[in-house]
């Protein structure tokens, strides 16, 4: 019995596909390219932090973003 993959909401087996295609197919200067764009980005913040904290903080930004999508 083959096991069914679980795909987050909005996300399906031909989503991942086009994803994966497009990062295996980006030269290195795309990349960095689109790497920058995103920082400059007024929409989105970056921040540092310890890795030993990483697992709290995807559990809060999933509960943020469960909260949103019921409300």
């Amino acid at each position: 019995m083959k096991k069914q993959s679980k795909f987050p909401k909005g996300w399906d087996s031909e989503r991942v596909k086009r994803v994966l295609e497009h990062y295996e197919t980006q030269s290195e200067d795309e990349a960095v390219a689109e790497d920058e764009a995103a920082y400059e980005d007024p929409n989105q913040t970056f921040i540092k932090i310890p890795n030993e904290l990483v697992p709290a903080v995807r559990e809060l930004i999933a509960k943020k973003s469960e909260l949103t999508q019921n409300a």
